[in-house]
Protein backbone atom coordinates (compact mmCIF):
# COMPACT_ATOMS: atom_id res chain seq x y z
CA UNK A 1 0.00 0.00 0.00
CA UNK A 2 1.21 3.96 -0.74
CA UNK A 3 0.94 6.32 2.22
CA UNK A 4 -1.06 9.18 1.82
CA UNK A 5 0.15 12.14 3.96
CA UNK A 6 -2.49 14.08 5.80
CA UNK A 7 -1.89 17.73 6.07
CA UNK A 8 -3.84 19.75 8.38
CA UNK A 9 -4.85 23.59 7.91
CA UNK A 10 -7.24 24.18 10.83
CA UNK A 11 -5.18 26.37 12.39
CA UNK A 12 -4.54 28.58 9.37
CA UNK A 13 -6.94 28.25 6.41
CA UNK A 14 -9.45 26.88 9.18
CA UNK A 15 -8.90 30.03 11.35
CA UNK A 16 -10.93 32.27 8.14
CA UNK A 17 -14.10 31.08 9.12
CA UNK A 18 -16.32 34.04 9.95
CA UNK A 19 -16.28 34.39 13.82
CA UNK A 20 -13.22 31.86 14.54
CA UNK A 21 -10.05 33.64 15.83
CA UNK A 22 -7.99 31.13 17.80
CA UNK A 23 -5.39 33.15 20.42
CA UNK A 24 -1.93 31.41 20.99
CA UNK A 25 -2.68 29.07 23.18
CA UNK A 26 -5.69 27.45 21.72
CA UNK A 27 -3.89 26.74 18.79
CA UNK A 28 -1.21 25.71 20.62
CA UNK A 29 -3.90 22.99 22.36
CA UNK A 30 -5.17 22.21 18.78
CA UNK A 31 -1.90 21.38 17.29
CA UNK A 32 -1.34 19.21 20.51
CA UNK A 33 -3.95 17.26 19.74
CA UNK A 34 -3.70 17.20 15.76
CA UNK A 35 -0.30 15.60 16.32
CA UNK A 36 -1.54 13.21 18.44
CA UNK A 37 -4.38 12.36 16.09
CA UNK A 38 -1.49 11.49 13.73
CA UNK A 39 -1.09 14.07 10.85
CA UNK A 40 1.88 14.31 9.20
CA UNK A 41 1.85 18.43 8.44
CA UNK A 42 0.11 21.05 10.26
CA UNK A 43 -0.16 24.44 9.19
CA UNK A 44 0.39 26.56 12.05
CA UNK A 45 -0.25 29.80 10.25
CA UNK A 46 0.79 32.95 8.47
CA UNK A 47 3.17 34.65 10.03
CA UNK A 48 3.62 37.93 8.01
CA UNK A 49 -0.09 38.39 8.57
CA UNK A 50 -0.15 39.82 12.42
CA UNK A 51 2.52 39.60 15.15
CA UNK A 52 -0.23 37.42 16.91
CA UNK A 53 -0.46 34.99 13.76
CA UNK A 54 3.77 34.93 14.13
CA UNK A 55 3.58 34.42 17.78
CA UNK A 56 1.24 31.16 17.53
CA UNK A 57 3.43 30.05 14.85
CA UNK A 58 6.86 30.17 17.21
CA UNK A 59 4.77 28.80 19.82
CA UNK A 60 3.29 25.67 18.30
CA UNK A 61 6.98 25.36 16.00
CA UNK A 62 8.77 25.24 19.61
CA UNK A 63 6.03 23.26 21.32
CA UNK A 64 4.50 20.37 19.03
CA UNK A 65 6.79 17.45 17.87
CA UNK A 66 6.40 14.86 15.28
CA UNK A 67 4.42 16.40 12.43
CA UNK A 68 6.11 18.92 9.87
CA UNK A 69 5.45 22.45 10.66
CA UNK A 70 4.52 24.67 7.85
CA UNK A 71 3.96 28.63 7.63
CA UNK A 72 1.97 30.26 5.03
CA UNK A 73 3.27 32.66 2.26
CA UNK A 74 2.77 35.01 -0.36
CA UNK A 75 5.64 35.01 -3.10
CA UNK A 76 7.60 37.71 -1.46
CA UNK A 77 11.31 37.11 0.34
CA UNK A 78 9.90 39.24 3.46
CA UNK A 79 6.75 36.63 4.31
CA UNK A 80 9.52 33.85 3.94
CA UNK A 81 11.75 35.55 5.94
CA UNK A 82 9.28 36.13 8.80
CA UNK A 83 8.48 32.51 7.97
CA UNK A 84 11.74 31.27 8.91
CA UNK A 85 12.25 33.46 11.92
CA UNK A 86 8.81 32.25 13.32
CA UNK A 87 9.90 28.27 12.90
CA UNK A 88 13.29 28.19 13.97
CA UNK A 89 12.19 26.18 17.10
CA UNK A 90 10.90 23.10 14.70
CA UNK A 91 12.57 20.26 14.60
CA UNK A 92 10.74 20.06 11.61
CA UNK A 93 9.66 22.89 9.08
CA UNK A 94 8.36 23.77 5.95
CA UNK A 95 7.13 26.69 3.71
CA UNK A 96 3.76 26.94 2.21
CA UNK A 97 4.44 29.46 -0.99
CA UNK A 98 0.86 30.41 -3.18
CA UNK A 99 0.29 32.50 -5.84
CA UNK A 100 -2.92 32.15 -7.78
CA UNK A 101 -2.51 31.13 -11.38
CA UNK A 102 -6.15 31.78 -13.01
CA UNK A 103 -6.95 34.09 -15.77
CA UNK A 104 -9.45 36.22 -13.43
CA UNK A 105 -7.04 35.60 -10.65
CA UNK A 106 -3.96 37.53 -12.16
CA UNK A 107 -6.38 40.06 -14.41
CA UNK A 108 -7.81 41.65 -11.51
CA UNK A 109 -6.56 41.00 -8.32
CA UNK A 110 -2.37 40.35 -9.23
CA UNK A 111 -2.77 42.59 -12.03
CA UNK A 112 0.24 40.52 -14.01
CA UNK A 113 0.89 38.84 -16.61
CA UNK A 114 1.94 34.70 -17.59
CA UNK A 115 5.40 35.64 -18.08
CA UNK A 116 5.37 37.75 -14.49
CA UNK A 117 3.84 34.96 -13.02
CA UNK A 118 6.65 32.96 -14.01
CA UNK A 119 9.23 34.99 -12.83
CA UNK A 120 7.83 34.86 -9.61
CA UNK A 121 7.37 31.66 -8.87
CA UNK A 122 11.08 30.60 -10.10
CA UNK A 123 12.48 33.47 -7.67
CA UNK A 124 10.50 32.79 -4.68
CA UNK A 125 10.87 28.91 -4.81
CA UNK A 126 14.48 29.01 -5.55
CA UNK A 127 14.73 32.02 -2.43
CA UNK A 128 12.72 29.36 0.04
CA UNK A 129 14.71 26.51 -0.78
CA UNK A 130 17.86 28.04 0.63
CA UNK A 131 16.39 28.30 4.55
CA UNK A 132 13.83 25.22 4.09
CA UNK A 133 14.16 21.65 3.07
CA UNK A 134 10.44 21.13 2.44
CA UNK A 135 9.02 23.76 -0.11
CA UNK A 136 5.26 23.64 -0.88
CA UNK A 137 3.87 25.82 -3.62
CA UNK A 138 0.28 26.16 -4.62
CA UNK A 139 -1.38 27.65 -7.79
CA UNK A 140 -3.62 29.24 -6.01
CA UNK A 141 -7.26 28.55 -8.19
CA UNK A 142 -5.82 25.98 -10.06
CA UNK A 143 -9.37 24.51 -10.83
CA UNK A 144 -10.01 27.64 -13.15
CA UNK A 145 -6.57 27.88 -14.44
CA UNK A 146 -5.37 27.67 -17.92
CA UNK A 147 -4.32 24.09 -18.20
CA UNK A 148 -1.23 24.92 -19.91
CA UNK A 149 -0.36 27.60 -17.97
CA UNK A 150 -0.84 25.51 -15.36
CA UNK A 151 1.71 22.63 -16.40
CA UNK A 152 4.43 25.81 -16.80
CA UNK A 153 3.68 26.97 -13.42
CA UNK A 154 4.05 23.67 -11.72
CA UNK A 155 7.10 23.00 -13.67
CA UNK A 156 8.40 26.52 -12.59
CA UNK A 157 8.08 25.52 -8.97
CA UNK A 158 9.51 22.12 -9.50
CA UNK A 159 12.88 23.34 -11.08
CA UNK A 160 13.46 26.28 -8.65
CA UNK A 161 13.23 23.28 -5.69
CA UNK A 162 9.79 22.53 -4.64
CA UNK A 163 9.13 19.10 -3.00
CA UNK A 164 5.27 20.01 -2.76
CA UNK A 165 2.59 20.48 -5.37
CA UNK A 166 -0.19 20.97 -3.87
CA UNK A 167 -3.05 21.33 -6.61
CA UNK A 168 -5.51 24.05 -5.51
CA UNK A 169 -9.54 24.33 -6.18
CA UNK A 170 -9.36 27.26 -4.39
CA UNK A 171 -13.26 28.25 -5.08
CA UNK A 172 -14.96 24.77 -4.42
CA UNK A 173 -15.61 24.66 -8.54
CA UNK A 174 -14.49 21.27 -9.77
CA UNK A 175 -15.75 18.03 -9.31
CA UNK A 176 -14.21 14.16 -9.01
CA UNK A 177 -14.35 13.06 -12.90
CA UNK A 178 -12.22 16.75 -13.52
CA UNK A 179 -9.81 17.42 -10.67
CA UNK A 180 -8.69 13.84 -10.87
CA UNK A 181 -8.24 14.55 -15.00
CA UNK A 182 -6.09 17.84 -13.80
CA UNK A 183 -3.93 16.00 -11.57
CA UNK A 184 -3.71 13.14 -13.79
CA UNK A 185 -2.35 15.64 -16.32
CA UNK A 186 0.13 17.81 -14.06
CA UNK A 187 1.57 14.84 -12.43
CA UNK A 188 2.16 12.94 -15.98
CA UNK A 189 2.72 15.96 -17.39
CA UNK A 190 5.47 17.54 -14.61
CA UNK A 191 9.54 16.67 -15.27
CA UNK A 192 11.54 15.43 -12.35
CA UNK A 193 8.67 14.79 -10.13
CA UNK A 194 11.06 11.51 -8.55
CA UNK A 195 11.18 13.74 -5.20
CA UNK A 196 7.96 15.62 -5.60
CA UNK A 197 4.57 15.07 -3.86
CA UNK A 198 1.35 15.85 -5.32
CA UNK A 199 -1.26 17.51 -2.55
CA UNK A 200 -4.67 18.36 -2.86
CA UNK A 201 -6.51 21.67 -1.52
CA UNK A 202 -10.15 21.52 -2.07
CA UNK A 203 -13.01 23.97 -0.68
CA UNK A 204 -16.19 22.45 -0.15
CA UNK A 205 -18.38 25.48 -2.25
CA UNK A 206 -20.67 22.68 -4.02
CA UNK A 207 -20.15 20.00 -1.66
CA UNK A 208 -17.57 17.87 -3.02
CA UNK A 209 -14.26 18.52 -1.04
CA UNK A 210 -13.87 15.31 -0.01
CA UNK A 211 -15.25 13.79 -3.13
CA UNK A 212 -12.78 15.92 -5.42
CA UNK A 213 -9.45 15.28 -2.82
CA UNK A 214 -10.24 11.38 -2.92
CA UNK A 215 -10.56 11.34 -6.63
CA UNK A 216 -7.14 12.59 -6.78
CA UNK A 217 -5.63 9.72 -5.60
CA UNK A 218 -5.97 7.44 -8.46
CA UNK A 219 -4.51 10.10 -10.44
CA UNK A 220 -0.96 9.97 -8.26
CA UNK A 221 -1.43 12.47 -5.32
CA UNK A 222 -0.26 11.07 -2.23
CA UNK A 223 -0.95 14.36 0.27
CA UNK A 224 -4.43 15.38 1.12
CA UNK A 225 -4.56 19.11 2.84
CA UNK A 226 -7.68 19.73 4.87
CA UNK A 227 -9.62 20.78 8.34
CA UNK A 228 -10.74 19.50 10.90
CA UNK A 229 -14.89 19.57 10.40
CA UNK A 230 -14.00 21.28 7.32
CA UNK A 231 -13.91 24.34 8.84
CA UNK A 232 -12.79 27.03 6.37
CA UNK A 233 -13.44 29.87 4.20
CA UNK A 234 -17.10 30.58 3.12
CA UNK A 235 -18.39 26.67 2.87
CA UNK A 236 -15.41 25.38 3.59
CA UNK A 237 -12.62 23.13 3.07
CA UNK A 238 -12.15 19.07 2.52
CA UNK A 239 -12.86 17.20 6.54
CA UNK A 240 -9.99 15.48 6.87
CA UNK A 241 -11.84 13.09 9.78
CA UNK A 242 -14.10 12.22 6.77
CA UNK A 243 -11.18 11.68 4.63
CA UNK A 244 -9.49 9.60 6.52
CA UNK A 245 -12.55 7.00 7.93
CA UNK A 246 -13.05 6.84 4.40
CA UNK A 247 -9.41 5.66 3.38
CA UNK A 248 -9.38 3.62 6.36
CA UNK A 249 -13.05 1.87 5.67
CA UNK A 250 -12.10 1.42 1.49
CA UNK A 251 -8.47 0.71 2.34
CA UNK A 252 -8.57 -2.10 -0.61
CA UNK A 253 -10.50 -0.28 -3.23
CA UNK A 254 -7.66 2.54 -2.47
CA UNK A 255 -5.01 0.59 -1.40
CA UNK A 256 -3.30 3.33 0.70
CA UNK A 257 -2.80 3.59 3.98
CA UNK A 258 -2.44 6.52 6.56
CA UNK A 259 -0.87 7.70 9.61
CA UNK A 260 -3.97 8.97 11.41
CA UNK A 261 -4.95 6.93 14.72
CA UNK A 262 -8.60 7.10 14.28
CA UNK A 263 -9.20 6.65 17.66
CA UNK A 264 -8.66 10.18 18.49
CA UNK A 265 -10.99 10.90 15.40
CA UNK A 266 -13.92 12.48 17.85
CA UNK A 267 -11.90 14.18 20.67
CA UNK A 268 -10.20 16.24 17.53
CA UNK A 269 -13.46 17.12 16.13
CA UNK A 270 -14.90 18.06 19.79
CA UNK A 271 -12.10 20.47 20.69
CA UNK A 272 -12.31 22.12 17.45
CA UNK A 273 -15.61 22.04 17.69
CA UNK A 274 -15.28 24.09 20.85
CA UNK A 275 -12.69 26.35 20.36
CA UNK A 276 -14.33 27.85 16.99
CA UNK A 277 -17.51 28.14 18.50
CA UNK A 278 -19.09 25.98 15.52
CA UNK A 279 -21.22 23.31 16.83
CA UNK A 280 -20.89 19.83 15.18
CA UNK A 281 -24.14 19.47 13.02
CA UNK A 282 -26.07 16.13 13.91
CA UNK A 283 -26.36 14.35 10.92
CA UNK A 284 -22.40 15.02 9.75
CA UNK A 285 -20.60 12.42 8.52
CA UNK A 286 -18.29 10.30 10.82
CA UNK A 287 -18.27 12.36 14.11
CA UNK A 288 -22.14 13.29 14.32
CA UNK A 289 -24.45 12.88 17.02
CA UNK A 290 -26.88 11.09 14.18
CA UNK A 291 -24.14 9.21 12.17
CA UNK A 292 -24.77 5.77 14.41
CA UNK A 293 -28.24 6.29 15.62
CA UNK A 294 -31.24 4.47 14.08
CA UNK A 295 -34.59 5.58 13.96
CA UNK A 296 -36.20 2.96 11.06
CA UNK A 297 -37.65 -0.29 12.79
CA UNK A 298 -36.38 -2.32 10.23
CA UNK A 299 -32.49 -0.55 10.95
CA UNK A 300 -33.08 -1.01 14.77
CA UNK A 301 -33.97 -4.62 13.72
CA UNK A 302 -30.85 -5.34 11.45
CA UNK A 303 -28.57 -3.43 13.61
CA UNK A 304 -29.37 -5.60 17.21
CA UNK A 305 -29.42 -8.79 14.74
CA UNK A 306 -25.95 -7.65 13.29
CA UNK A 307 -24.73 -4.20 13.68
CA UNK A 308 -22.92 -4.49 9.80
CA UNK A 309 -26.39 -4.68 8.22
CA UNK A 310 -26.53 -0.45 8.91
CA UNK A 311 -23.09 0.43 10.39
CA UNK A 312 -19.77 0.37 7.81
CA UNK A 313 -17.88 2.11 10.74
CA UNK A 314 -17.67 0.64 14.09
CA UNK A 315 -18.13 3.70 16.70
CA UNK A 316 -14.87 2.71 18.49
CA UNK A 317 -13.22 2.87 15.23
CA UNK A 318 -13.61 6.90 15.75
CA UNK A 319 -13.41 7.33 19.46
CA UNK A 320 -17.25 7.27 19.84
CA UNK A 321 -17.46 5.41 23.16
CA UNK A 322 -20.96 4.06 24.04
CA UNK A 323 -19.89 2.39 27.27
CA UNK A 324 -18.09 4.50 29.03
CA UNK A 325 -18.62 4.83 32.66
CA UNK A 326 -19.61 7.64 33.84
CA UNK A 327 -18.66 9.46 37.32
CA UNK A 328 -20.97 11.11 40.34
CA UNK A 329 -21.06 12.33 43.35
CA UNK A 330 -19.69 9.69 44.82
CA UNK A 331 -16.15 9.37 43.00
CA UNK A 332 -13.11 10.34 44.42
CA UNK A 333 -10.71 12.82 43.28
CA UNK A 334 -8.37 9.51 42.12
CA UNK A 335 -11.22 8.23 39.99
CA UNK A 336 -11.81 12.04 38.27
CA UNK A 337 -7.50 12.27 38.13
CA UNK A 338 -7.68 8.61 36.16
CA UNK A 339 -10.78 9.78 33.94
CA UNK A 340 -8.89 12.63 32.81
CA UNK A 341 -5.76 11.12 31.90
CA UNK A 342 -8.08 8.85 29.82
CA UNK A 343 -9.60 11.51 28.36
CA UNK A 344 -6.15 12.74 27.16
CA UNK A 345 -5.20 15.63 29.62
CA UNK A 346 -2.31 16.33 31.63
CA UNK A 347 -2.96 19.27 34.57
CA UNK A 348 -1.02 20.51 37.28
CA UNK A 349 -2.04 19.38 40.62
CA UNK A 350 -3.39 22.55 41.21
CA UNK A 351 -5.44 22.41 37.53
CA UNK A 352 -6.96 19.17 39.09
CA UNK A 353 -7.82 20.63 42.02
CA UNK A 354 -9.75 23.12 40.33
CA UNK A 355 -11.34 20.89 38.28
CA UNK A 356 -12.06 18.60 40.76
CA UNK A 357 -14.10 20.93 42.42
CA UNK A 358 -15.89 22.21 39.61
CA UNK A 359 -17.01 18.37 39.36
CA UNK A 360 -18.19 17.86 42.85
CA UNK A 361 -20.28 20.99 41.83
CA UNK A 362 -22.12 19.96 39.21
CA UNK A 363 -21.82 16.07 40.36
CA UNK A 364 -24.50 17.63 43.39
CA UNK A 365 -26.81 18.72 41.04
CA UNK A 366 -26.69 16.03 38.23
CA UNK A 367 -26.69 12.09 38.80
CA UNK A 368 -24.14 10.95 36.50
CA UNK A 369 -21.41 13.23 34.94
CA UNK A 370 -20.57 12.25 31.12
CA UNK A 371 -16.84 12.28 29.39
CA UNK A 372 -18.68 15.20 27.51
CA UNK A 373 -19.25 17.31 30.74
CA UNK A 374 -15.54 16.65 32.04
CA UNK A 375 -14.43 17.84 28.63
CA UNK A 376 -16.84 21.24 29.53
CA UNK A 377 -15.34 21.97 32.62
CA UNK A 378 -11.52 21.64 31.38
CA UNK A 379 -11.77 23.66 28.61
CA UNK A 380 -14.16 25.89 30.33
CA UNK A 381 -11.46 26.09 32.52
CA UNK A 382 -8.63 26.52 30.38
CA UNK A 383 -10.19 29.44 28.68
CA UNK A 384 -10.88 31.10 31.66
CA UNK A 385 -7.84 31.13 32.49
CA UNK A 386 -7.23 34.20 29.56
CA UNK A 387 -9.26 36.52 30.42
CA UNK A 388 -8.97 39.82 32.80
CA UNK A 389 -12.99 39.68 33.05
CA UNK A 390 -14.76 37.00 35.41
CA UNK A 391 -18.49 36.68 36.20
CA UNK A 392 -19.05 36.47 39.44
CA UNK A 393 -22.96 36.79 40.65
CA UNK A 394 -25.58 36.84 38.09
CA UNK A 395 -29.21 37.87 39.48
CA UNK A 396 -32.48 38.28 37.79
CA UNK A 397 -35.93 39.01 38.89
CA UNK A 398 -38.53 37.55 36.10
CA UNK A 399 -41.70 38.70 35.95
CA UNK A 400 -44.25 37.31 33.22
CA UNK A 401 -46.45 40.54 32.63
CA UNK A 402 -43.59 43.13 31.78
CA UNK A 403 -39.80 43.18 30.98
CA UNK A 404 -37.11 41.18 32.81
CA UNK A 405 -34.53 42.89 35.26
CA UNK A 406 -30.96 41.21 35.51
CA UNK A 407 -27.90 42.36 37.66
CA UNK A 408 -24.55 41.28 37.11
CA UNK A 409 -21.25 41.97 38.98
CA UNK A 410 -18.04 41.05 37.44
CA UNK A 411 -14.24 41.50 38.60
CA UNK A 412 -11.47 43.07 36.52
CA UNK A 413 -8.09 41.91 37.07
CA UNK A 414 -9.12 39.85 40.21
CA UNK A 415 -9.27 43.35 41.62
CA UNK A 416 -11.91 45.77 40.77
CA UNK A 417 -15.72 44.90 40.96
CA UNK A 418 -18.22 46.37 38.91
CA UNK A 419 -21.76 46.25 38.93
CA UNK A 420 -24.15 46.50 36.55
CA UNK A 421 -28.26 46.34 35.99
CA UNK A 422 -30.00 45.83 32.54
CA UNK A 423 -33.54 45.32 31.66
CA UNK A 424 -35.31 43.58 28.44
CA UNK A 425 -38.50 42.08 27.04
CA UNK A 426 -36.45 38.50 27.95
CA UNK A 427 -34.19 37.61 30.98
CA UNK A 428 -31.05 37.04 28.31
CA UNK A 429 -31.63 40.07 26.74
CA UNK A 430 -31.43 41.86 30.18
CA UNK A 431 -28.47 39.87 30.87
CA UNK A 432 -27.09 41.17 27.48
CA UNK A 433 -27.88 45.09 28.06
CA UNK A 434 -26.22 44.82 31.73
CA UNK A 435 -23.23 43.23 30.22
CA UNK A 436 -23.13 45.55 27.25
CA UNK A 437 -23.10 48.37 29.63
CA UNK A 438 -19.68 47.19 30.74
CA UNK A 439 -17.72 48.29 27.62
CA UNK A 440 -17.72 50.63 25.55
CA UNK A 441 -18.39 49.08 22.44
CA UNK A 442 -20.31 49.02 19.26
CA UNK A 443 -21.46 45.58 18.56
CA UNK A 444 -24.06 43.45 17.27
CA UNK A 445 -25.22 40.10 18.18
CA UNK A 446 -25.26 37.90 15.22
CA UNK A 447 -26.33 34.69 16.54
CA UNK A 448 -27.19 32.77 19.84
CA UNK A 449 -27.55 28.80 19.81
CA UNK A 450 -27.78 26.86 22.80
CA UNK A 451 -27.20 22.82 23.07
CA UNK A 452 -27.23 20.24 25.85
CA UNK A 453 -23.89 19.29 26.22
CA UNK A 454 -25.14 14.97 27.44
CA UNK A 455 -28.91 13.98 27.36
CA UNK A 456 -31.62 14.28 29.53
CA UNK A 457 -33.06 17.30 31.90
CA UNK A 458 -30.17 17.79 34.05
CA UNK A 459 -27.63 18.79 30.96
CA UNK A 460 -24.82 21.20 30.75
CA UNK A 461 -26.10 24.11 28.47
CA UNK A 462 -23.72 24.79 25.94
CA UNK A 463 -24.29 28.42 25.03
CA UNK A 464 -22.51 30.21 21.33
CA UNK A 465 -23.01 33.52 20.34
CA UNK A 466 -21.58 34.99 17.77
CA UNK A 467 -20.62 39.10 17.71
CA UNK A 468 -19.81 41.70 15.19
CA UNK A 469 -17.31 44.27 16.12
CA UNK A 470 -18.75 47.31 14.29
CA UNK A 471 -15.66 49.16 14.35
CA UNK A 472 -12.87 47.11 12.71
CA UNK A 473 -16.35 44.49 11.12
CA UNK A 474 -14.27 41.24 13.08
CA UNK A 475 -16.46 38.82 14.34
CA UNK A 476 -16.12 36.98 17.46
CA UNK A 477 -17.63 33.78 19.13
CA UNK A 478 -18.04 33.22 22.70
CA UNK A 479 -18.80 29.99 24.46
CA UNK A 480 -20.40 29.32 27.68
CA UNK A 481 -21.18 26.02 29.44
CA UNK A 482 -22.90 25.78 33.05
CA UNK A 483 -25.53 23.51 34.17
CA UNK A 484 -28.07 26.58 34.42
CA UNK A 485 -28.48 28.01 30.70
CA UNK A 486 -28.75 32.19 32.02
CA UNK A 487 -25.61 31.86 33.64
CA UNK A 488 -23.80 29.97 30.43
CA UNK A 489 -25.73 32.95 28.50
CA UNK A 490 -24.11 35.37 30.42
CA UNK A 491 -20.79 33.59 30.19
CA UNK A 492 -20.85 33.11 26.50
CA UNK A 493 -21.51 36.88 25.68
CA UNK A 494 -19.23 38.35 28.27
CA UNK A 495 -16.25 36.02 26.17
CA UNK A 496 -17.33 37.54 22.80
CA UNK A 497 -17.38 41.09 24.29
CA UNK A 498 -13.80 40.72 25.82
CA UNK A 499 -12.44 39.58 22.81
CA UNK A 500 -14.43 42.28 20.42
CA UNK A 501 -12.67 44.75 23.81
CA UNK A 502 -9.07 43.23 22.39
CA UNK A 503 -9.92 43.57 19.17
CA UNK A 504 -10.54 47.25 19.53
CA UNK A 505 -7.37 47.92 21.00
CA UNK A 506 -5.33 45.81 18.09
CA UNK A 507 -6.99 48.07 15.96
CA UNK A 508 -8.38 44.57 14.19
CA UNK A 509 -5.32 43.82 12.88
CA UNK A 510 -4.51 40.21 14.39
CA UNK A 511 -7.71 38.70 12.68
CA UNK A 512 -6.68 39.38 8.67
CA UNK A 513 -7.12 36.94 5.75
CA UNK A 514 -4.81 35.90 3.61
CA UNK A 515 -6.40 37.19 0.84
CA UNK A 516 -6.02 40.35 2.40
CA UNK A 517 -2.12 39.85 1.31
CA UNK A 518 -2.32 39.68 -2.41
CA UNK A 519 -0.87 42.76 -3.41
Amino acid sequence: MKEILIADTTLRDGEQTPGVNFNTREKVRIALQLAKWGVDSIEAGFPIASEGDAEAVKAIAETVKGPVITALCRARKNDIDRAYEALKGAKKRAVHIFLATSPIHMQYKLKKNEAEILEQISEHIAYAAKYFDEVEFSPEDASRSNVEFLQQSVQAAVDAGAKIINITDTVGYSNPFEFRNLMKTLVKGTKHTENVIFSTHCHNDLGMAVANSLSAISAGATRIEGTINGIGERAGNASLEEVATALEIRKEFFDVKTNINLVETKATSDLVALYTGIPIPKNKAVVGGNAYSHESGIHQDGVLKNPETYEIINPNLVGVTTNSLPLGKLSGKHAFSEKLIELGYSLTNEEIDVAFKKFKALADKKKEVADSDIRAIVEGQMAADKYEYELKELQLTYNSLGHQQAEIVVIKNDADKITRKGDGAGSVQAIYNAIDDIFNQQTELLDYSIESVTTGIDSQAEVRVLVRNNQTNNQFDGIGIDFDVLQASAFAYLEAKIKVERDNKLGGAHKRSYQDYND
